[in-house]
């Protein structure tokens, strides 16, 4: 069983920070991308920034500057750290990673659980 436990969302006012961490746990070998992405009300899911296990990242454009993904690839656990923020990143924060597990062949795509972030005076 493989579990992505995302935290640190919230509500903040517009200009304000937030910090989100996603943890993995279970029988994981390994590790690819580790990614985050964001869906608002009656909107699809799309992509904020992803990172590879060598520190490679990929940040969409609407967020570049403002938003920095990182990664512990020891503690299993990927972090955006999210700055001057407007009421228009409000929207449920998910986290992805491509995990390898422990007798597995292939890699495949967990989910986590969603962090609400709310961007609002």
């Amino acid at each position: 069983q493989v579990q992505l436990v995302e935290s640190g969302g919230g509500l903040v006012q517009p200009g304000g920070s937030l910090r989100l961490s996603c943890a993995a746990s279970g029988r994981i070998w390994t590790i690819s991308v580790m990614g985050w992405y964001r869906q608002a009300p009656g909107n699809q899911r799309d992509l904020v920034a992803e990172i590879t296990r060598s520190g490679s990242s990929n940040i969409a454009d609407s967020v570049k500057g403002r938003f920095t993904i990182s990664r512990d690839n020891a503690k299993n656990t990927v972090y955006l750290e999210m700055n001057s923020l407007n009421p228009e990143d409000t929207a449920v924060y998910y986290c992805n990673a491509q995990i390898l597990r422990f007798g597995g062949s292939t890699y495949a795509d967990y989910w986590g659980q969603g962090t609400q972030v709310t961007v609002s005076f």
